[in-house]
């Protein structure tokens, strides 16, 4: 078996950390696992992954679990309620001041996070890591190289509000510390397709070696699991839209299990529920572990999002087939970014070894769903 996360980053217990990894969301450390994991014949140095805690139950539910998988693999995790009242930040980035500075290597999940750009204006690492946080990786290397302000996808478009106009110096600081030069080095470990990067942008292909080594292989059943998306919550799609397409979906394909996002309201999930009969799953880790731990459908039908990138790579010499929904136009809110269709076209266009599902369109009496190799 190959060195543990950990030992590959040469934990070194009670001495000052020289990678510090900050998180804010289970696949974020997921994805730093699977860094630690790749980079075991790389530089050594002592991994200590912080945790910038949100207040959202169930994120920090997979958080827990996904900090404890790390620490099983030899990993420091230290924990940091970093959003627990109005004096919190203010605590959190005094108390790693210290370590901050001396750190030799950041890893950082989220780029676009405030608190993450925060931070950064704080540390001496001259060498800077970027994981996946889903699909935003293909729009911060796409930011990163024109030269523009960190910002995300689905708010592209609309004018800055005040707050905006406070941060930007921060942020445009960050961005910054983002781009390498001189004795800065600025690596980008994804599993995303970048096909291009900005000069000096070192990419690292992140193939889940970790998560294939340590699960499964799953159970496989014959029928097909439905994956959930938060971009009604995020207020690209309309809502009555989105339950029409996944009661479509699920007639189609004979889906029984909806394996929902960690950002989905309750609301909306109870609606789903009722009106679709589909069985709605809270995952306690990541999908990508989830699905290698099994059971599994034997397709796994998707909307686009990051799992059409992650879970064949995750699922590799299995039987699961991904399947991807498009997002027709008519089912974006009014008040969706004007980029809103052309990024999603390009994460389900970019996908490799996945199924096409051309997108259902409403009202419709027939559900027909066509498949191509996508």
């Amino acid at each position: 078996m190959s060195p543990r996360a950990g030992q590959a980053a040469g934990v070194t217990g009670a001495t000052a950390p020289s990678t510090l990894a900050f998180v804010e969301s289970p696949v974020q450390l997921l994805n730093v696992l699977e860094w630690a994991h790749a980079a075991a014949t790389g530089p050594a140095g002592g991994l200590t992954v912080v945790v910038l805690s949100p207040n959202d139950p169930m994120t920090r539910g997979q958080l827990r679990r996904m900090a404890q998988l790390a620490r099983d693999e030899g990993v420091e995790v230290r924990w940091e309620e970093a959003r627990g009242g109005a004096s919190a930040p203010f605590h959190t980035i005094g108390g790693l001041a210290g370590v901050l500075r001396r750190a030799d290597r950041i890893v950082i999940g989220d780029p676009f996070s405030r608190y993450v750009q925060l931070l950064l204006t704080i540390t001496r690492a001259r060498s800077l890591v970027v994981v996946d946080d889903g699909t935003a990786t293909m729009e911060f290397i796409a930011q990163l190289a024109r030269g523009e302000r960190l910002q995300r996808w689905h708010r592209k478009g609309g004018r800055p509000g005040p707050r905006d106009l406070v941060f930007a110096p921060v942020s445009a600081s960050a961005r910054r510390r983002l781009t390498p030069g001189g004795t800065r080095t600025v690596e980008v470990f994804s599993a995303m397709p970048i096909d291009s990067a900005p000069d000096g942008v070192t990419v690292s292909v992140n193939s889940f070696a970790w998560t294939r080594e340590r699960f499964g292989p799953p159970r496989v059943s014959k029928g097909a699991d439905l994956v959930g998306t938060s971009l009604v919550e995020t207020g690209v799609v309309d809502p009555d839209r989105y339950l029409e397409a996944v009661r479509a979906l699920a007639r189609t394909h004979g889906a029984t299990r909806y394996f929902a996002h960690r950002r989905e309201s309750a609301e909306k999930l109870h609606r789903l529920a009722v009106e679709t009969g589909l069985q709605v799953v809270r995952p306690d880790l990541p999908l990508e572990l989830i699905a290698r731990r099994g059971p599994i459908g034997r397709t796994i039908l998707s909307f686009p999002s990051t799992v059409v990138h992650t879970l064949p790579l995750a699922l590799a010499g299995t039987e699961v087939k991904v399947a991807v929904c498009d997002i027709d136009p008519s089912w974006l809110t009014e008040t969706a970014s004007p980029r809103a269709q052309g990024f999603l076209s390009g994460v389900t266009g970019t996908a490799r070894d996945v199924h096409r599902l051309t997108s259902v369109r409403h009202p419709a009496p027939a559900w027909g769903v066509s498949t191509a190799t996508g």
